[in-house]
């Protein structure tokens, strides 16, 4: 996680994996893309808050925790990485290049809504 571009710490496809696979790793991945997006395409066991609600329940997420945050390309969550850090949540990485670098790589995707985030608690956005 050493590639810093605004300020924010970035995370390649293999450092996300790596994430991914520790059962033990205490950093929560949260997926920032829409609805439609995400049900096409996602990674299995990520969690949905899609980037039009942040703003109303950033306040929900604990600063404390560790966050790496999943859009298509990495822009879009580049900018709320941005926004949580202005929010008081330091600990935030966003996974360069995004879905489109997952999925080039011939990683793992799964379709529907498998984790779509009702209640913005730590508990509700542990994979699954």
């Amino acid at each position: 996680m050493a590639e810093i571009i605004d300020n924010v710490s970035h995370v390649d496809w293999r450092e996300l994996k790596q994430i991914l696979s520790d059962p033990s790793s205490p950093i929560l991945v949260v997926d920032v893309r829409e609805l439609e997006e995400y049900e096409a395409a996602h990674i299995p066991g990520i969690p949905l808050v899609p980037m039009s609600e942040i703003v109303d329940v950033v306040d929900r997420f604990d600063k404390d925790r560790e966050y790496v945050l999943v859009c298509r390309s990495g822009r879009r969550s580049l900018e709320v990485a941005k926004f949580f850090q202005a929010n008081g949540i330091e600990r935030v990485h966003n996974f360069k290049g995004g879905m489109l670098s997952w999925i080039e790589e011939g990683n793992e995707t799964a379709q529907g809504p498998e984790h779509v985030v009702k209640d913005y608690t730590p508990e509700h956005l542990e994979r699954k």
